[in-house]
């Protein structure tokens, strides 16, 4: 699973795919046009079947946490920032944007003509609405800490919103994307999530829990000749087996390919393998025993196969981690860290004794069953921490309830979870700050690494950034925070006749420039 923040649940860049399904009678639906690379489009069903792993656990974006929901629902909401498949930053509603000297007030211009999904024009009172509603200014609860540091915000004119920061802020500009803070309607108040509206593409039709998410082409949306699609919907399928026969049956468009089950595709599909940008890691409750200790975490970390991992699950299709980043992160990924805990069961023994448990202790893992490789993960394990003396017992739970015990209530001992990827390195690591009660489920608490994580948002200069960042992902590693196995590879398979996928380093399936062509 990859979650918004921490991510917990879903690089280099996770991609954007989909494809062909039929209307709601049953008939294709056809369309005739020109794709802008001069593809001819006719005859050819502009509607999508995309199959992902479970239900979105929120519709509303500003209190969606899994980034599960953030591949479906992005291509309904935009921000005033949009990301970019580098991992960069383009304008999105904000036409265009300027940034004071001393680094503490952002101005931006704002589209105008942008409509909401039910045809009401975009307003400064429903920008200024959002942030209010995101800052708990409305009256409601706080729904992120990405705004803390906002010392106020107007709209001087009809076309202009200024936020004034009390503190230079590096990252900022990341934290205004939709992914952090679309922009919704003031007028839809109180529905977000049983009637979600936004500006984007596509907008939202209708929702059947454990069954599937519907969008409709938005007619009105502000670029123009964008979306193709007429229709996309979202199946939700857990069992990744399932989902390869839905596959071959034409039942979906698009679904990951377990790593085993490659060659049975191979030849029918596009197949695409694309890198995450995301950690996926093996992590502990630190405020429980025997997790409170750090040599204890270090002995699991010694006693866990990476490679038995990696070759068992993956098939090959991934690369071991050291700390949080993936090497899709380029100079901020502190190289070398994937070797610190080589194998070693002598020394796993030696350490469990030091931090008093010598005869081991037992524990559970608690997992999500909404990917057969959590449960996978747990298996191997359980075995590699019999070898020193831990007994583990496997607890396999549905998405939902893991959300909700594990992330949110924090209530287990060991759990196994990928985390998204992003692309701003310091959202990558931000999940471990004591402070940041939202995300640090792990409840690490590190003075060092709080203070380098300030320190990081004060610094211009990119190289002195990086350093920071090396010594945070240093003292991950010392802390054995975490197991961190691998940045894996997703194995797609597509129609053939599906173009425009595009790919981010972070999930969402990006539907805006995706089409059929013969």
């Amino acid at each position: 699973m990859n979650l918004k923040n921490s991510g917990v649940i879903l690089l280099m860049f996770m991609m954007a795919f989909i494809i062909s399904a039929c209307s709601s009678d049953g008939e294709k639906v056809s369309t005739s046009s020109n794709s802008s690379d001069g593809q001819t489009t006719a005859d050819v069903p502009q509607e999508i079947v995309v199959r992902v792993n479970d239900d979105p656990d929120f519709l509303d974006p500003h209190k969606a946490t899994a980034s599960i929901s953030y591949q479906m629902i992005m291509n309904l909401f935009e921000g005033l920032m949009a990301p970019e498949t580098n991992g960069s930053l383009k304008e999105g509603l904000a036409e265009s944007y300027e940034v004071s000297e001393d680094g503490l007030t952002y101005t931006f211009k704002i589209r105008q003509g942008v409509k909401f999904h039910n045809g009401d024009d975009l307003t400064m009172d429903d920008i200024q609405y959002s942030f209010d509603r995101l800052m708990g200014k409305s009256g409601g609860e706080k729904m992120s800490n990405n705004f803390d540091n906002v010392a106020s915000t107007e709209a001087p004119d009809a076309s202009t919103f200024v936020i004034k920061l009390k503190e230079p802020n590096s990252n900022f500009l990341y934290s205004l994307t939709a992914r952090q803070s679309a922009i919704i309607p003031k007028s839809n108040d109180g529905k977000h999530n049983e009637n979600p509206i936004g500006t984007g593409p596509f907008a939202f039709v209708k929702y059947a829990p454990g069954t599937n998410l519907e969008l409709k082409k938005n007619d009105n949306y502000w670029q123009e000749g964008l979306p193709y699609l007429n229709k996309v919907t979202f199946t939700f399928q857990s069992d990744d087996q399932a989902a390869i026969m839905s596959l071959m049956a034409n039942e979906v468009d698009l679904t990951s390919v377990p790593w085993h089950r490659v060659s049975e595709v191979e030849g029918g599909y596009n197949l695409t393998h694309q890198n995450n940008n995301s950690s996926l890691i093996i992590t502990f409750n630190e405020t429980k025993a025997p997790f409170d200790n750090v040599k204890v975490r270090q002995a699991i970390n010694y006693a866990i196969s990476k490679s038995d991992i990696i070759d068992s699950v993956f098939a090959g299709y991934a690369v071991p981690l050291g700390s949080n980043m993936s090497p899709a992160m380029g100079d901020f990924q502190k190289k070398g860290l994937e070797s610190m805990y080589e194998r070693d069961i002598e020394k796993a023994k030696a350490l469990l004794a030091e931090g008093g448990y010598p005869d081991g202790f037992k524990t559970k893992i608690t997992v999500s069953s909404h990917n057969d490789m959590y449960s996978n993960i747990a298996q191997i394990a359980v075995a590699n921490l019999q070898e020193i003396g831990i007994e583990v017992e496997i607890e396999v739970v549905e998405w939902g309830i893991w959300l909700d015990r594990v992330y949110f209530g924090r209530d287990y001992e060991m759990t196994t979870i990928d985390l998204t990827g992003r692309a701003s390195a310091y959202e990558v690591l931000n999940d471990y700050i004591s402070t940041n009660d939202s995300e640090n489920f792990f409840l690490f608490k590190n003075d060092e690494y709080d203070k380098i994580m300030t320190d990081v948002l004060k610094e211009t200069d990119q190289a002195k950034q990086i350093e920071y960042y090396h010594r945070a992902q240093e003292i991950l590693a010392e802390q054995a925070t975490a197991v961190y196995i691998a940045d894996y590879q997703i194995v797609w398979g597509s129609d053939k006749q599906v173009t425009g996928l595009k790919s981010y380093p972070f999930w969402f399936h990006d539907m805006s420039e995706v089409q059929f062509s013969n």
